[in-house]
C-alpha cells in the first residue's frame, strides 16, 4: 500500500509528516486534513505541484516522500452578499439623510429670520407648549384681519403641526408674515430692501407674551387644594413664570422701615461682568443689587438694597446672558463675548427663600437616596467582577416633578439644560442665531436654520463664550426627573 509523509502549506501554517495513502480515495486524505485544519473538505482546494486534486481520485497524481501540499481554503463560511447594497452617509440626500438618522425637521430662513427660527426650535421642545396648543382651536384671521395674540398663537400651533408630519424643512412663512404685522419693527427693511436682523430674546418674549393671553392652564386634579387652582391663569405663567420675594432696604437710614414685595418672572437675568465667570455667579449678583428709590424718612432720594430670593421655581427655567449693550458712539447693541461657563445641570436650591428650601428638601431626600445606591453598585461592581447587567423588565415609576398643589412648579430645585440659543457675531442686529436641541442625555442636534446636525455634549458647553465663535444668549432648563424601578421606592429620611 504506498503511502507517503508529506507537508501540508495552509496559509502561514505548515504541517510535517501528514501520512497519505494512494490506494483511499483522495476524500480520506481531506478528511485528515479537517482534522488538523478544522477546514470542512467542501471548502478545501488541495493542490500538490500546480494540479487540483478531486475528490473521487488521484488521477495518475505522483506522490514523494516529504513533498509539500497546498491547502487553500477558510473554516467559516464566506459571508454572503447584502441583499441590500449599503448605502454610505456621504452618498445620501438630505432627506435620506434626516431620515436615516431622525433629524428634527429644519426652518427657512426667509430673509435675516434665523432669530425667529431659534426661538421656535427652543420652544418647540417643551412638551407641555406643543400638547397645548393643539387643543387651541382659534384661526390665524379674524373677519379677515390679524389679532396680536391669536394670529400668533394659531400660526405656531399650525407651524409645530407642519414640523411634525413634512420630515424635512418647512417655510415658516405664515408664522413670519403675522409676526411682521404684529409687531412692525421686526418687518424693518435695509438701504437695500432687505429684512433686517432682529434680536432673538425680543422675539422670545413678544411671543411668549402673546401666547400668555391665549394658552389655557393645565388644569388641577380632583382633591387638589381649591385655593390653588386660581392662582394661574395661563399656561406660560404656569410653567415658566416664577416669583421673587424681594426685601428692601434703606443704606442711608436705619430708620427707614423695610418693604416686601412679590414679583414674577418669565426669564432669569445673568449680567456679565468681569467677575462673573460662571452662569450661578451672575444670577447671584444679579438678586442682590443697589438701586435709587424714594426715602420717606429722609424726603429725598437714597440708596437702598434690594435681596431677592425664589420662592416658586417654574418646571422651565428660562436665563438670558445678558451680552448686548448699547454704544452711543456707534448707536448699536456691542456684544460682550466674555467665556461664562454653565452646565448641563443646574441646582437652584440655595437662590431659593427658606421655605421654598424647606418644600423642595423631600424630593432631594429621594434623588439622593437613589444616587448613593448608584454609587455603591458602582463600587462593588469594581471589587466584584459582575456580568454585563441585562436588560431589566421591570416597571419604572417616574416621580412627579411639581409639587400637588401648583402644576407647572419645580419641587426639586433639581434641572436640566434642554435648550440653547446662541448668537454669532458682534451685535445684536448682526451676525446669526442658532438653536441647539437635547432630544437624549447625549444626544443634541445643531438646528442652522434648515440645515441640522447631530451633535454631543461637549461641542454644547463650548458654547460658553469668549470669542466669536456661538456665544450662549438664552438658555432653557427643564425639570430633572426623578425615575425609578417600582421595587427600588426611595424612602426619604425623618
Amino acid at each position: 500500500m504506498p503511502a507517503y509523509k508529506v507537508k501540508v502549506k495552509w496559509g502561514k501554517e505548515m504541517y510535517n509528516d501528514v501520512e497519505v495513502n494512494t490506494d483511499e480515495d483522495p476524500l480520506v486524505f481531506k478528511a485528515q486534513l479537517f482534522a488538523i485544519t478544522g477546514v470542512p473538505p467542501d471548502r478545501q482546494k488541495v493542490m500538490i505541484k500546480g494540479t487540483t486534486v478531486k475528490d473521487e481520485s488521484w488521477n495518475n497524481i505522483k506522490l514523494k516522500e516529504g513533498m509539500t501540499v497546498l491547502l487553500m481554503g477558510t473554516k467559516e463560511e464566506l459571508p454572503q452578499e447584502p441583499v441590500t447594497k449599503t448605502v454610505f452617509m456621504e452618498d445620501m440626500s438630505d432627506q435620506e439623510l434626516a431620515s436615516a438618522l431622525e433629524l428634527p425637521p429644519g426652518l427657512t430662513n426667509l430673509g435675516n429670520s434665523c432669530y425667529m427660527n431659534a426661538t421656535i426650535q427652543c420652544l418647540k421642545t417643551v412638551p407641555e407648549l406643543r400638547d397645548a396648543l393643539k387643543k387651541f382651536t382659534g384661526s390665524i384671521t379674524s373677519g379677515n384681519t390679524i389679532v396680536p395674540a391669536q394670529s400668533i398663537t394659531a400660526a405656531l400651533r399650525d407651524l409645530f403641526s407642519a414640523m411634525e408630519t413634512c420630515g424635512t424643512d418647512f417655510q415658516p412663512i405664515i408664522l413670519l408674515q403675522v409676526l411682521h404685522m404684529a409687531f412692525p419693527r421686526f418687518a424693518e427693511k435695509n438701504d437695500h430692501g432687505t429684512f433686517m436682523q432682529q434680536d432673538a430674546n425680543e422675539c422670545w418674549t413678544e411671543v411668549m407674551r402673546m401666547l400668555q393671553q391665549k394658552l389655557s392652564p393645565v388644569p388641577y386634579t380632583e382633591g387638589a387644594n381649591d385655593a390653588s387652582s386660581a392662582q394661574h391663569t395661563n399656561l406660560i405663567d404656569q410653567f415658566f413664570g416664577g416669583i421673587f420675594d424681594s426685601t428692601l432696604t434703606c443704606i442711608e437710614s436705619e430708620e427707614e422701615p423695610e418693604t416686601h414685595q412679590k414679583e414674577n418672572f418669565l426669564q432669569l437675568s445673568c449680567f456679565i461682568s468681569a467677575d462673573v465667570k460662571f452662569m450661578l455667579t451672575g444670577l447671584k449678583q444679579k438678586m442682590q443689587e443697589t438701586l435709587t428709590k424714594y426715602s420717606s424718612v429722609l424726603g429725598r432720594d437714597a440708596q437702598f438694597k434690594k435681596v431677592s430670593k425664589i420662592s416658586r421655581l417654574p418646571t422651565y427655567l428660562t436665563i438670558q446672558m445678558v451680552r448686548f449693550f448699547f454704544k452711543e458712539k456707534e448707536s448699536i447693541n456691542a456684544k460682550i463675548l466674555k467665556d461664562v461657563k454653565f452646565s448641563l445641570d443646574l441646582d437652584m436650591f440655595e437662590l431659593c427663600t427658606e421655605e421654598l428650601q424647606a418644600k423642595l428638601t423631600p424630593m432631594r431626600e429621594k434623588f439622593k437616596i437613589i444616587e448613593d445606591k448608584k454609587v455603591e453598585e458602582a463600587q462593588k461592581a469594581k471589587l466584584v467582577p459582575q456580568e454585563p447587567p441585562q436588560k431589566s423588565d421591570k416597571k419604572k415609576k417616574a416621580y412627579p416633578y411639581w409639587f400637588e398643589d401648583d402644576i407647572g412648579s419645580n419641587n426639586s430645585g433639581y434641572y436640566e439644560l434642554k435648550a440653547v440659543l446662541t448668537h454669532k457675531g458682534r451685535s445684536s442686529s448682526s451676525g446669526h442665531y442658532v438653536a441647539w436641541i437635547r432630544r437624549k442625555p447625549d444626544e443634541w442636534f445643531k438646528c442652522d436654520d434648515d440645515t441640522v446636525s447631530m451633535v454631543t455634549s461637549e461641542e454644547i458647553l463650548k458654547l460658553s463664550g469668549g470669542g466669536d465663535w456661538h456665544c450662549a444668549y438664552l438658555l432653557l432648563y427643564g425639570p430633572r426627573v426623578l425615575e425609578i424601578e417600582e421595587e427600588d421606592e426611595p424612602m426619604a429620611t425623618s
